[in-house]
């Protein structure tokens, strides 16, 4: 893994100037669309869609084969960003692992506060059921607000009474808007893209009145006993440190499969850097990995169920 890549990569986010005044959210949804925005990979082709009543983006990549589905929530702190300004990690993630993937471009606020995203998300879930996809053959995965959203969901979809499927991968999840993670403040000089007030205004944005320790905003806050096999991603040089971290040990003291991988010298959502960063196509590779494991693993229980 290159030391190269990493400082680079952490001089280039230091090089970013900070406006004087907070920007508008139009300016700040228009801005990390330019920043963040890389197509699907080639041999992944796309196509619009709808799922769960909200508009969708389906990646198709060439080798799938199977009924495995992946549906993926993105991140931008439920402001902004959506399938297109991640059409590129989803469809690594299509690519590598051989699924059909579906992207939701679930409702964002402050047009539409908590918990819109979460039902959003939940309509999502419920329609690839309702249409024959069996939860065995499911995986979901997200990046940080994304990924605690998807955690959201499935904590939604568990009180429900639906099955939950086979994975979830997160990538730098924001599991707790009540910002008292440890590394909110001890990694404030290590962190290259955020300040605790700029988490804030996301926070506020997104929740406005309702309770920031609800556990559908906060996940890690409640009982994931259920979920499904978890894993992890963060990067160590990130204000949301410990909010991966506390996520993976409240899911592994409630019973949930976890593993949990920590990146030295990373920052937030460092996978979005695949191609330029080692270390971001290797994490990309494992959580491919994991899916397809997971995955075979469930078809292979289901090849053992008695017949009735």
């Amino acid at each position: 893994m290159s030391r190269q890549q990493r400082d680079a990569l952490n001089a280039l986010y230091r090089s970013f100037p900070r406006a004087e005044t907070p920007p508008t959210v139009e300016e700040q949804r228009i801005g990390y669309a330019a920043g963040v925005s890389r197509p699907a990979p080639e041999g992944v082709t796309t196509r619009r869609t709808v799922l769960g009543g909200r508009p969708a983006l389906e990646l198709i990549p060439a080798e799938a084969s199977g009924p495995g589905r992946l549906l993926f929530l993105h991140g931008g702190g439920y402001v902004i960003g959506s399938p297109d300004t991640h059409a590129g990690l989803a469809g690594e993630l299509a690519l590598r692992s051989g699924l059909r993937t579906v992207s939701v471009d679930y409702r964002l606020a402050p047009e539409h506060p908590f918990p819109a995203a979460v039902d959003d998300g939940l309509a999502a879930y419920r329609e690839l059921l309702a249409t024959g996809t069996d939860p065995r053959d499911i995986v979901v995965a997200g990046d940080s607000a994304g990924g605690g959203l998807s955690i959201a969901m499935l904590l939604a979809a568990r009180e429900a009474g639906l099955p939950q499927p086979a994975a979830v991968v997160v990538f730098s999840p924001w599991v707790d808007l009540t910002l008292t993670g440890a590394s909110m403040r001890s990694k404030a000089d290590a962190d290259p893209i955020f300040t605790e007030a700029d988490i804030r205004a996301y926070v506020d944005l997104y929740l406005g009145t309702a309770d920031s320790a609800h556990p559908l905003a906060s996940p890690v806050f409640d009982d994931l006993t259920g979920l499904p096999p978890l894993l992890v991603q963060v990067g160590a040089n990130e204000l949301l440190l410990d909010d991966a971290v506390r996520l993976a040990g409240r899911a592994g003291a409630d019973d949930v499969e976890v593993t949990l991988e920590i990146g030295p010298g990373l920052p937030h959502v460092f996978q979005l850097h695949y191609g330029r960063l080692d270390e971001a196509d290797a994490a990309l590779d494992r959580a491919a990995r994991f899916f397809t494991e997971q995955l075979a693993r469930h078809a292979g229980a289901a090849r053992l169920e008695p017949v009735h």
